[in-house]
């Protein structure tokens, strides 16, 4: 019996899920209506409630999405401006090292030197700043042009392969454009913001040091005296770009920047002959196998730096201060070149090299702070010529004094009688 009747269940069960579903379904889709539904099917408050939480559900998850897509944008900004500043990071220092930038800012300082010292009682500080920057620009330019001509010597050097162009860190082209671009920017600004003559003593030391001086480097040792003379230029180009004119007092700091350099340069060159002579530069020192010769053209040159301060002070440009501090100066850095002289030692080629860095801005240090100014020099200037005057005064009266007649037994004590009695006269 109980057999029979589950076979009949069994039958009937299609049936009952044929009349089953689809109540089911439709109670589904109504549901489903319900739940993207954004306005309610019924009045019915159960349904009601269900739409609406199911509507705030679908726009939180618009709202995720959209978030999603605004912190995802903002990411790849980051990560692009963070490319770009790496790009700017590396191409930066690029430029730092073929400018070589801590040469050029010296060159900078002895330039802005030159400036304030030409420029008398008042300094245009605009100016300074127009000198300063073009400058900046030229000798970049020069140091970058050097480089490029040299690449296959620094590459044989261990000072200097890992530099931009011989480590490949920048291409050729890239480094010629960025050579050509700051020195003809900064010669225009020398011209236009200074004047002519400065900007063709920038362009011509440019010239000098690209085209003459890099290549004399693997030609002959007379390399370093022209060297020198482009380290000399810049301090007259300030000069020149403050008074408009090259005068003799204008050529105390070039002479002082010439006589430093070969000191300066021989210590150089006597420490890194062996990266020298890999590189295939032909220095003064690798001929002078004692380093005898070397110590003596540095000694030799240090004694120039002597009379540079008396020089200062005779021609009214400083105080007789600093023809005392100049004068001590030079002493210690002829002293450390004796050293070197008198013993040939890396220790004592690397002490005057020392002192040849201290040397050049304790110098110019010295030069500002006690210049006089124009009014100074005019007074200074006024008394020498009030001093002549008097003094070519004095020499008149004696002279007209002399010239007075004297009666003729007045020479009777003179010889051929001394015989004779002196002749007394009464004043009258």
């Amino acid at each position: 019996m109980w057999r029979s009747y589950s076979s009949k269940l069994a039958i009937l069960r299609p049936s009952a899920q044929l009349f089953l579903r689809p109540s089911f379904e439709s109670y589904h889709h109504g549901l489903m209506v319900r739940y993207f539904s954004t306005t309610p099917e019924s009045t019915d408050p159960v349904n009601w409630i269900q739409s609406g939480s199911a509507v705030q559900s679908f726009g939180s998850q618009v709202t995720s999405a959209n978030a999603f897509d605004l912190s995802s944008l903002a990411a790849a900004s980051i990560l692009k401006a963070k490319q770009m500043a790496d790009l700017s990071k590396r191409y930066g220092r690029c430029y730092w090292e073929l400018s070589k930038a801590r040469l050029s800012m010296l060159v900078v300082a002895t330039s802005g030197t030159g400036y304030i010292l030409g420029s008398g009682s008042s300094i245009d500080y605009l100016g300074l700043c127009c000198t300063c920057a073009g400058t900046m620009m030229v000798a970049a330019s020069a140091n970058s042009l050097n480089q490029i001509f040299e690449v296959n010597n620094d590459a044989k050097m261990n000072r200097t392969r890992f530099r931009p162009l011989p480590s490949g860190r920048i291409t050729m082209p890239h480094a010629v454009t960025w050579a050509a671009s700051v020195g003809v920017t900064g010669t225009a600004l020398l011209a236009c913001q200074a004047n002519v003559l400065a900007a063709g003593l920038a362009a011509s030391n440019l010239f000098l040091y690209a085209f003459v001086y890099t290549p004399l480097k693997q030609i002959h040792p007379v390399n370093t005296w022209v060297g020198a003379v482009v380290g000399a230029i810049p301090p007259l180009l300030g000069w020149a770009a403050a008074s408009g004119e090259v005068s003799l007092n204008g050529m105390l700091l070039p002479a002082a920047l010439y006589f430093w350099q070969i000191p300066h340069f021989m210590a150089l060159a006597y420490l890194c002959r062996k990266d020298y002579a890999d590189g295939g530069f032909r220095m003064f020192s690798l001929a002078d196998a004692s380093g005898r010769r070397t110590a003596l053209v540095a000694l030799r040159n240090c004694l120039y730096l002597l009379p540079l301060g008396y020089l200062s002070y005779i021609g009214g440009i400083t105080s007789g201060w600093f023809f005392v501090e100049s004068t001590l100066l030079a002493l210690a850095i002829t002293s450390t070149a004796a050293s070197f002289y008198l013993n040939r030692t890396t220790k004592n080629a690397r002490k005057m090299f020392r002192a040849s860095l201290l040397y050049l801005p304790v110098f110019m240090c010295g030069l500002l702070l006690h210049r006089l100014s124009g009014n100074e020099q005019s007074v200074i200037e006024m008394g020498v010529e009030v001093t002549e005057l008097a003094i070519a005064e004095q020499k008149r009266k004696r002279a007209v004094v002399d010239k007075q007649a004297r009666p003729p037994v007045s020479y009777a004590s003179i010889a051929p009688f001394p015989f004779l009695p002196a002749p007394s006269y009464s004043s009258s």
